[in-house]
């Protein structure tokens, strides 16, 4: 529950608590002003001043008793019914005490427990309050009788369809607040198994740049430092300074090469861009530094409000984004261009268009494993965190590559 429901409620308690009070003060001040038309002996006057002091003290007794037996319950009813009495008596001594008698329209739910009472208690109501709208309780003049049958009709319809859309209307809150409590749920089991979702990425993305770098290792590093060693061989078992001169250097530039190759693999570990900015800030550098090492002119634009994104999302994207520039650079001969990070309400999109040679994507072989360069390496790593990659082209009209994550904020 809301505080704003909490104190809505508190509220509600506290007039609940001192309508009566007021209603019975209303009455007394009205049926005092017309004492001398409606009671005319002082026997009746004294009668109403001693009811409304029983009034009075009952209802002060009811404050002090429901702070430790709250309705509804049977105590709760037995008090509407001696009030309920009071009120009635008091409106046959002066039609102006109905004010006080209708008191149990408002608190019939709080005080009367079974549903079955509730409508008797209501029409109970509705007694003294059509006596007081035909000028007093009738009790020898039949037209009166007919009018006060009439009016009690009349005011048990109204109170029907009012306590009908009351009902309705309480329904609908039930329902609403049901509803909101199942999107909270919802809500928690989707943040818990998108937590779950980045973990299963985090891990998958380890155990694809450990075979990468396995891979990379192999194929680069290990292959230069056993070209060093066999330059190095050579010059060992060689008498001639030229040519043991001339293996060294072989040896030199080979151990310079693995020493590129090897800082490269380190520096594919994880962005470091996003180590330093934002993810905005590290694509737009990501994108300038690419434009200036290509000669591509390439622009980046960012949509809507960027937000701090969890590290899995922002580290993604931006790999997404260095892939698909670096599949422009070797296949796409493009004179321009574009990158787009769009922040939506529940997702974040990319889009990498090029106007380059394009090509067919229903000829373009598939591919299994992930994390490499290429189309399939990024729809991998878009896959692990629930979200999607397409691409559209055609040869000679250029290559649009589009990616949709959730929007998971940092934290």
């Amino acid at each position: 529950m809301t505080t704003a429901d909490t104190d809505l409620d508190r509220r509600r308690d506290l007039y609940l608590k001192g309508m009566p009070y007021g209603l019975l003060g209303v009455a007394t001040l009205l049926s005092a002003a017309t004492a001398g038309l409606i009671m005319p002996t002082a026997a009746i006057r004294i009668a109403a001043a001693g009811l409304v002091v029983a009034a009075l003290v009952f209802q002060l007794w009811w404050s002090w008793i429901s702070r430790t037996r709250p309705g509804p319950n049977w105590i709760s009813a037995t008090y509407y019914t001696v009030r309920w009495a009071i009120g009635f008596a008091l409106t046959v001594l002066n039609p102006f005490f109905a004010f006080y008698a209708v008191a149990g329209y408002f608190d019939t739910d709080e005080l009367i427990p079974a549903q079955r009472w509730k409508r008797l208690a209501l029409f109970a109501c509705s007694i003294p309050v059509a006596g007081a709208q035909t000028s007093g309780i009738p009790v020898e003049d039949s037209t009166k009788w007919i009018v006060f049958a009439g009016l009690l009709l009349a005011n048990n319809v109204l109170l029907t369809v009012v306590r009908h859309f009351a009902d309705q209307e309480e329904e609908r809150s039930r329902a609403r607040a049901a509803t909101i409590a199942e999107l909270q749920q919802a809500h928690e089991e989707n943040a818990a198994l998108q937590a779950q979702l980045l973990i299963q990425a985090r891990e998958a993305g380890i155990a694809d740049e450990r075979r990468r770098l396995a891979a990379e290792i192999h194929d680069t590093i290990a292959q230069g430092l056993t070209g060093i060693i066999a330059q190095l061989q050579v010059v060992a078992k060689t008498a001639d300074p030229a040519a043991a001169r001339e293996h060294v250097n072989r040896a030199t530039d080979l151990a310079r090469h693995s020493l590129g190759e090897a800082r490269r693999s380190v520096q594919n570990l994880a962005p470091v861009g996003l180590s330093y900015d934002g993810l905005p800030e590290a694509m737009r550098k990501t994108v300038d530094q690419w434009a200036e090492r290509t000669g591509v002119r390439a622009e980046f634009t960012l949509t809507g409000p960027a937000q701090h994104l969890h590290g899995e999302v922002s580290a993604t994207l931006l790999r997404i984004t260095q892939e698909a520039l670096a599949n422009v650079a070797k296949h796409a001969a493009a004179t321009r261009v574009g990158v787009t990070l769009s922040y939506m309400d529940d997702e974040v999109t990319l889009d990498v268009r090029d106007d380059g040679k394009g090509f067919d994507p229903m000829t373009l072989p598939t591919r299994t494993g992930t994390g490499g360069f290429g189309l399939d390496g990024m729809r991998a790593r878009a896959e692990r965190i629930a979200g999607s990659l397409s691409v559209e082209s055609e040869p000679g009209s250029g290559t649009a590559v589009s990616a949709r994550v959730p929007l998971v904020l940092h934290g």
